[in-house]
């Protein structure tokens, strides 16, 4: 099995093949801005692999994250639908590949297609859910039972090893760094992660989990309630190009 973006592989054959030859593959780089708050979203971006954060710039200079996108969901759909703008700052946490498409021809793509503009709308959907989710989780919640959560989530998008440093983990859970150093050194300790030179290995996932507070599975919950019982793609080697992708997902029908 090749990286693939989850939400395409939902449609049905013929969606795909229609939507194929609009595709283009690309790279996302690491701390790429991908929009800005108040930007016109001109491309869809579908990842295969990588994380797309959402982030909230506040007046003082902090930030928070607020929202994930990795290759079970989509960035810019539902906005290029209605001609909207963007109303965060998205950058890219993980760098991987992803498929572009373009606004306009998403546009049309989803006049014609009606199981694919309901497909947005439902990801649009979970991805309010996860924004309410991560608000409440970030009131409600302590940093070690927020970071495992958050662990988690990486996990499941890119797998074992995380290429990210302390200082960016404290700046998206909106919390200082010495609180996540806290934690990394007690999960460390634990024999859950190890952690070196801005990467994060995760040893025993399973004992993260049971760290971690319910946000997590309430997010998975969601999302098999509104998507059904699909088995979310494990990390493996990344596709070699957009029409390539197409086809690997035509053959998942």
């Amino acid at each position: 099995m090749s990286h693939f973006n989850l939400l395409l592989s939902l449609l049905s054959s013929a969606d795909v093949a229609a939507i194929a030859p609009d595709l283009k593959e690309i790279q996302l780089k690491q701390g790429q801005v991908l929009a800005d708050s108040h930007h016109r979203i001109e491309q869809v971006v579908f990842p295969h692999e990588g994380v797309l954060s959402f982030i909230v710039e506040l007046a003082d200079g902090e930030a928070i994250e607020t929202g994930m996108v990795g290759r079970d969901g989509v960035f810019g759909a539902v906005q290029a639908l209605d001609d909207k703008v963007c109303l965060n700052k998205v950058i890219i946490q993980v760098p991987g590949t992803a498929s572009m498409l373009s606004a306009g021809r998403l546009k049309l793509l989803a006049d014609e297609l009606p199981n694919f503009r309901a497909l947005l709308i439902k990801y649009d959907l979970f991805f309010t859910a996860q924004a309410q989710q991560t608000s409440a989780c970030n009131a409600a919640h302590d940093v070690h039972a927020r970071t495992c959560k958050w662990l988690l989530r990486m996990h499941e998008l890119v797998g074992n090893d995380l290429p990210l440093t302390q200082d960016f983990l404290a700046q998206m859970m909106g919390v200082r760094r010495t609180s996540v150093t806290e934690v990394a050194i007690a999960l460390q300790k634990a024999g859950m992660i190890s952690y070196s030179r801005g990467h994060i290995h995760v040893i025993d996932i399973d004992r993260v989990r049971a760290n971690a507070c319910e946000c997590h599975q309430t997010l998975s919950s969601h999302f098999k309630k509104i998507f059904g019982s699909v088995a979310k793609p494990q990390p493996v080697v990344p596709p070699r190009s957009g029409e390539h992708i197409a086809a690997k997902i035509l053959l998942r029908h």
